[in-house]
């Protein structure tokens, strides 16, 4: 899963966009461009989904899941995981963990996995992602469109990573997500794990989803679920930006190692 530690997923995990001062006149009144990478189909999925547009101009995502709250700066993905064990954070230099006794090792992969595969199918709309069509593919009996995307060389922590977004060939709207993992390898791999998107909602004129359920996938045939959904609550989405030292390492906190 693509970790995009500069952006920072991705995500996934991740990728891409650019940093700028947040809070200047001028990028507040910034006009909006539509970005030239961006395939047809690909566009299409965005405009089933509220349009890129609108997501541009976001600043601010916040959810619940679990008893882990999530607070994202959408503009330079600066983070913030937090339940009652441990305190994860992204100040856009380092990811850093609270308290210094928690376990740090898995925190660089995690700190944006569940921000990168939530925010889909935007997030893949970052500079640096690349796209190409794929052969309509069957997924439970329903026959869907397919896009692939690769990254370019040192874009994030795993540029070897792929994610293909499924969709209804009629509406665009996203049904399915599939994806490499390369982080801890460091090699390419042409095995592909399975999110199925469900129980969309619409917020801030954007359509995010409430249900991510990973499935049993051998390559051809779609098997059972694994394990339980990832469930997304009290989400809230803000054209506001957050407070900027929510982001920053406290006191007694550690940086996670690459």
């Amino acid at each position: 899963m693509r970790l995009f530690i500069f952006l920072t997923l991705p995500i996934l995990f991740l990728a891409c966009q650019p940093s700028s001062d947040n809070t200047s006149d001028e990028s507040e009144k910034a006009s909006y461009t539509k970005p030239s990478h961006h395939s047809e189909s690909l566009t299409k999925v965005f405009d089933a989904h509220g349009g890129y547009e609108q997501w541009s101009k976001m600043k601010t995502l916040s959810y619940l899941k679990g008893e882990e709250y999530t607070i994202t700066n959408l503009q330079n993905r600066k983070i913030k995981l937090e339940d009652a064990e441990r305190t994860i954070g992204f100040d856009g230099t380092n990811v850093w963990v609270a308290p210094d006794t928690a376990e740090i090792d898995r925190a660089r992969f995690y700190h944006n996995l569940y921000f990168y595969f939530y925010a889909m199918p935007f997030v893949v709309g970052d500079p640096g992602a690349k796209y190409e069509e794929m052969t309509p593919m069957e997924l439970e009996g329903k026959t869907c469109g397919g896009i692939k995307v690769s990254y370019g060389e040192d874009v994030g922590d795993a540029p070897d990573d792929n994610y293909i977004i499924w969709y209804d060939p009629e509406t665009f709207q996203m049904e399915w997500l599939m994806y490499t993992v390369t982080y801890r390898s460091g090699e390419p791999s042409d095995e592909y794990r399975l999110i199925k998107y469900q129980d969309w909602q619409e917020i801030g004129d954007l359509l995010l989803p409430t249900t991510l359920q990973w499935y049993q996938y051998d390559g051809e045939n779609v098997g059972d679920p694994r394990g339980n959904s990832a469930e997304f609550k009290e989400v809230k989405i803000s054209e506001d930006y957050p407070e900027e030292d929510l982001f920053e390492m406290p006191e007694g906190a550690v940086i996670a190692p690459r």
